[in-house]
């Protein structure tokens, strides 16, 4: 095998895959280091395929399933006797999925003609890779560029201390062999509160522990608020301005200890969710030497074209500024990739969905209308329900809105906000009027197809001007 290339990724994830397959699709000889076991083996896919977003989705999505065929089935006329679950196969499922995503990228890399290296790199002078093997065998590979694509791992909180059995990180909470009569959950973001629906549905008592005195303070206010009722009604209760002292394991429970409005406080559960964020994933990841700027939280400091500070080096996805998205490290790894092969690339860090996977699903692009008058903006927004959509109705899905913030005096769109069914979909149409600096009038003339969910994205944004046809005028003030 050549130890010489002109490209070489460290990390097979969403960010590492994609920039080696495109680096390869451009004519450089390429090589992708990934150190990962899965299930079956060496596996690519990074945290996303294998323990993150792909996992999560599929136990998201069978326990909806069950809870359909348990609640909503009637509505329909659909009668379902001695309904149950098989929680063994639902994970047997999801294996399955994920051992065939990550198979398939690794037949993309043959496709492609991409090198993997199984091991642990690190970056070293001179854009050397050492890749060090499960065996702790070591080789130093030469490379003209190196894109670093390390990701992140779950952070561990010292008071309540991962022992992988009863007190999990994320991924163990998708290895459950059963499920938890009281399951507690620390962090209110939007993993726990993923996790947590998955695992409220299939009958556990699932208690949120949150630090911040507000849920998801990233999101529109109106959407928090829909959101907080949504999630009340389903069983998840979430305790906001609650900061966790101590969680200890005593026997087969968890105990843990809590401080919020009322004082000290105790829980006992079966299980604990640790799932207070990430951290950017640079341990052992390059040479102190090789003289790359640090930013804060520890990232690797990168320009629009995701350079580092040392010349053919190149750092994306959660080493980096910006959300930490799957679909954010992606895109970037394809920037560096064509930046490295002399083509041009760029990449809109305003027009980036964001998505929480709970039911019904909640999904964004763009400025908040807090963070829009923040900025200065004179403000003009517009809602609408899906309950008064023809279509959401049908399907029995009518809880939520689209939200639609505009510039009062340009007209453009600043920003869209769903809370209801498919709002992973819906959000893209916004996500490419945001990208095309579409104005409110734009979409207002666009035809949409009927019925359809799209419907009440049109709505809203006729709803800006007061046009709403299927809503009542607001009031004029």
């Amino acid at each position: 095998m050549s130890t010489s290339f002109d490209v070489i990724v460290i990390g097979g994830g969403p960010g590492g895959y994609a920039a080696a397959i495109k680096a390869a699709q451009l004519g450089l000889k390429t090589a992708c280091v990934e150190k990962r076991q899965g299930k079956k083996g060496p596996a690519l896919g990074g945290t996303c395929l294998n323990v993150g977003c792909i996992p999560s989705k599929a136990l998201l999505d069978s326990s909806h399933k069950y809870v359909e065929a348990k609640h909503d089935f009637d509505t329909h006329g659909i009668g379902v006797e001695n309904l149950s679950f098989d929680l063994s196969k639902m994970m047997e499922r999801k294996d399955k999925i994920v051992h065939q995503l990550t198979g398939g990228i690794e037949t993309l890399f043959k496709a492609n003609g991409v090198t993997w290296l199984q091991g642990h790199g690190k970056l070293l002078q001179g854009k050397k890779v050492a890749v060090t093997d499960g065996e702790g065998n070591t080789t130093e590979y030469q490379a003209q560029n190196v894109i670093l694509a390390a990701g992140s791992e779950p952070v561990d909180i010292p008071v309540a201390k991962q022992d992988g059995k009863y007190i999990v990180s994320s991924t163990g909470a998708l290895e459950f062999d059963a499920v938890p009569e009281k399951l507690g959950i620390i962090g209110a973001g939007v993993i726990g509160l993923e996790l947590g629906s998955v695992w409220s549905r299939l009958g556990s008592e699932v208690t949120v522990i949150e630090a911040q005195e507000e849920l998801l303070p990233m999101v529109d206010g109106q959407v928090r608020k829909e959101l907080a009722k949504l999630l009340k009604k389903q069983g998840l209760d979430i305790k906001l301005g609650a900061k966790v002292s101590s969680g200890t394991v005593e026997g087969e429970k968890v105990k843990l200890a809590y401080t919020d409005a009322k004082g000290e406080q105790t829980a006992e559960f079966d299980k604990v969710i640790v799932a207070v964020g990430r951290r950017v994933n640079t341990e052992n990841l390059f040479e102190e030497a090789v003289g790359l700027k640090i930013a804060e939280r520890g990232m690797i400091e990168v320009d629009q074209s995701c350079r580092t500070s040392v010349d053919g080096v190149y750092a994306i996805g959660d080493l980096v500024r910006g959300p930490w998205l799957a679909h954010k490290a992606t895109e970037e790894g394809i920037i560096a990739a064509e930046v490295i092969a002399g083509h041009k690339a760029s990449m809109n860090y305003d027009a980036i969905p964001s998505v929480i996977y709970i039911h019904p699903e909640c999904a964004w692009v763009g400025l908040t209308e807090e963070a829009a008058k923040a900025k200065g903006f004179e403000v003009k927004a517009g809602s609408f329900p899906f309950a008064a959509n023809g279509r959401a109705l049908a399907a029995n899905e009518a809880a939520g809105f689209v939200k639609v913030v505009s510039d009062a005096k340009t007209d453009r769109i600043l920003g869209a906000h769903i809370v209801g069914p498919q709002a992973s979909e819906l959000i893209m149409q916004a996500v490419i009027a945001v990208e095309f600096a579409a104005s409110t009038e734009d979409l207002q003339l666009v035809c949409f197809g009927h019925p359809s969910l799209s419907e009440s994205l049109h709505e809203a944004v006729l709803a800006v001007d007061n046009k709403a046809i299927h809503a009542a005028p607001r009031r004029k003030r």
